[in-house]
């Protein structure tokens, strides 16, 4: 006799998920409504709302997630740099080459975290915090290890996110998608990190 276990709500919202970024990536997020979830999940939408209020919060769970995913890759990246400058750099490379990658191969995936940032969620504030935060890290080693002069790194951090958001918003990234924005980036970061760098002694 088989005995069917009965799912958690954790479960449920999970399976419901999984099922509507299938959709998302295969449909897009403007064609799928939440009665198409419903039907590839075998429930009434009626259920789905008891779990999610809007086809938008479910879309903020898994934007949070693909938000998550794109940290890593930066933690990854500032961790595979060797000076402080490169590893904030690497952390901004990181985030464009994220956004690339969406707008030219996951198109789906773009739309969706360009939904997100229209709808100004906190996931969305709350990751810009955490990748200050890390350069905010690298700005301070800089300054322990003689690299930069003493500065406010919370207040620095702040200042590169803001001059970079050409190359971290999804939309401003396809819209120079044909420029070498990596590139621009390098140039845009040098530039920025100049300001707070230990001047040079120039070799006689």
């Amino acid at each position: 006799m088989n005995v069917r276990v009965k799912e958690t709500a954790d479960e449920t919202r999970e399976r419901i998920v999984r099922v509507a970024e299938e959709l998302f990536r295969r449909m897009g997020f403007a064609k799928t409504a939440v009665a198409d979830i419903a039907g590839e999940l075998g429930m009434s939408p009626a259920n789905v709302y008891r779990f999610f209020p809007s086809k938008t919060a479910i879309v903020a769970t898994i934007c949070s997630r693909c938000l998550l995913e794109s940290e890593a890759e930066v933690a990854e990246a500032i961790a595979s740099a060797d000076t402080p400058q490169a590893r904030i750099i690497a952390a901004y490379l990181s985030i464009l080459h994220y956004h690339k990658e969406n707008f030219l191969e996951e198109r789906r995936v773009h739309d969706l975290v360009q939904v997100a940032i229209e709808n100004n969620w906190e996931a969305i504030e709350a990751h810009k915090a955490r990748i200050a935060e890390m350069v905010a890290k690298a700005l301070a080693d800089g300054i322990a290890s003689g690299v930069f002069v003493p500065h406010d790194p919370q207040a620095v951090s702040q200042i590169i996110l803001g001059a970079s958001v050409r190359f971290c918003h999804p939309l401003l990234v396809a819209q120079h998608i044909d420029e070498d924005l990596e590139a621009n980036l390098r140039a845009t970061v040098a530039f920025l990190l100049r300001s707070v760098e230990v001047e040079r002694t120039p070799l006689s």
